[in-house]
């Protein structure tokens, strides 16, 4: 099971840029027998069991891209008729033939209801409704099937934070077991009653099994050769789920310079151009923001920098709160100072802040300094140059890269348009000596920590029976996430919420 890292909050060592949430705060989840014996702590950010919600909407400020605050009253209005909107999909759904995506059927429903559709701020508010949705599929709304959108089985008690992070939960796990990092498998050959897998420095490890659980991004690029190859039954469903991207940049600051709600957005004309952040500062103490982006906005940041995609998460900040913090306050001062020192017009200052608003990058108008330096122009006093390039180093950042990370490429799974009804049990099934394991074979918790590790478990006992079987024992072997040490607690589930 890959669950990504955490680092320590006061150093941003401890904010998550991977898996954040319990979903499902209930003893039924598989998880909450470790967790309760490890006496974790959660933050509870929703009671609501949706498949939508991990945080309630009480605690929210959203924010037009001209920084007014929008009025709670007008995003209650459009939530309730988002929640119609996604109501008369269904109807859609039922009278459709072949599957659709939930953007198509939207747009669908909205053509058959104007009394449903939505105008000026309030459309920028639905916009960030559809935005929040595709963040919870880690993808588009044109991309995610009408079909099996909402047929993931969630589990009771609601959304939880994981304060301390999934990592005390993977060392309790991995205890006693023998784990090679820094392994790359490179291939799998599947012989009779063996199973040889070779890493990328050519070594070999041979076994009487295997159990697969790479990210499903991994199988879907081919990085690694099957000897045999997979069956076609089996490649299919690799190429036809889909697997999604969400990133993280968390933003720690000095000082807390915002709302005290759980999240803040950004409202837009189009769902790409919203956002949100997280406020770690609720849950942690520590004054860490973070920005969460999917879909195709998620893959776009990926092509910048880690400088110019916190930069572009400073913008955000600037909309909702221009004089929040130094840095946003040294970069206006220095746009307009540099701009009239350079230019000696002040018409032209709008044009450059339009174009650092387009490309998001502090560096854009340095190099533009730069190239009219060359040319001769008006000379630039290289500490001005100096102080303007380092003026975003005050806020330490950290940028998550799940789309192309060469050991993830994605970050969990969906359901695309026009997936089979059999889809997980093909990911899931058994060829010869391998099993496969991992969230994208979870059939009803599938993008969740919880899946991941109950498919993970169902795997390993299907190894083992298959083990036992060309054994010929009955002895059953203790699988060691199962330990009754770990299991065997009477210690509550602990949440709360400030």
């Amino acid at each position: 099971m890959c669950v990504g890292t955490t680092v320590d909050v006061p150093n941003l060592r401890n904010a998550s840029l991977s898996v954040l949430w319990l979903h499902g705060v209930c003893n039924e989840n598989p998880l909450s027998p470790i967790i309760r014996r490890l006496g974790l702590t959660l933050y509870r950010t929703s009671g609501d069991d949706s498949i939508l919600y991990d945080h309630d909407l009480e605690s929210y400020a959203l924010f037009d891209t001209n920084g007014h605050q929008v009025p709670q009253s007008m995003v209650v209005e459009v939530g309730v008729a988002f929640k119609k909107i996604l109501e008369e999909t269904d109807k859609v759904r039922n009278e459709q033939s072949n599957d659709i995506s939930v953007k198509e059927a939207i747009l669908i429903v909205l053509d058959r209801h104007p009394e449903l559709r939505q105008e000026g701020l309030a459309y920028e508010v639905l916009q960030w409704y559809i935005c929040r949705m595709e963040a919870w599929f880690a993808a588009d709304a044109d991309m995610i099937s009408l079909k099996a959108w909402d047929q993931e089985k969630v589990l009771s008690g609601g959304h939880g934070l994981m304060v301390q992070g999934y990592d005390p939960v993977i060392k309790v796990l991995s205890r006693d077991i023998d784990i090679r990092l820094n392994h790359r498998v490179k291939k799998i050959v599947n012989g009779y009653k063996k199973v040889v897998v070779t890493v990328e420095d050519g070594r070999n490890f041979i076994a009487d099994a295997a159990i697969v659980t790479v990210p499903l991004g991994i199988l879907k690029a081919n990085l690694i050769e099957f000897e045999p190859k997979l069956p076609e039954w089996k490649l299919s469903a690799i190429s036809d789920l889909g697997v999604g991207n969400e990133n993280k940049i968390a933003l720690r600051f000095d000082h807390v310079f915002w709302p005290n709600v759980e999240f803040l957005g950004v409202v837009a004309t189009t769902s790409y151009s919203c956002g949100y952040f997280l406020n770690l500062h609720k849950a942690t103490g520590h004054p860490v923001l973070v920005y969460m982006a999917a879909g195709a906005l998620s893959y776009d940041l990926e092509k910048l920098s880690d400088e110019a995609a916190a930069n572009f998460v400073m913008l955000q900040l600037m909309r909702m709160f221009p004089d929040a913090t130094e840095p946003v306050r040294l970069y206006d001062k220095m746009v307009l100072d540099m701009t009239e020192y350079v230019f000696g017009l002040t018409n032209l200052v709008s044009l450059i802040v339009d174009c650092l608003a387009v490309h998001s990058k502090w560096h854009i108008f340095y190099q533009l300094l730069m190239q009219l330096e060359k040319a001769k122009q008006p000379r630039i006093d290289a500490s001005f140059l100096t102080l303007f390039s380092n003026g975003a180093s005050q806020v330490q950042y950290l940028v998550s890269r799940w789309g192309t990370d060469p050991n993830i490429l994605g970050c969990y799974s969906y359901d695309a348009v026009g997936n089979s009804d059999d889809i997980y049990d093909r990911l899931r099934a058994p060829v010869g000596n391998l099993f496969f394991g991992g969230e994208a074979v979870s059939v009803d918790h599938q993008g969740s920590v919880h899946g991941a590790y109950s498919a993970g478990t169902m795997a390993a006992e299907s190894c083992q029976r298959h083990l036992m079987q060309g054994l010929g024992s009955l002895e059953r072997i203790p699988l060691a996430a199962c330990r009754e040490e770990i299991v065997e607690t009477t210690i509550p589930l602990q949440i709360s919420r400030l």
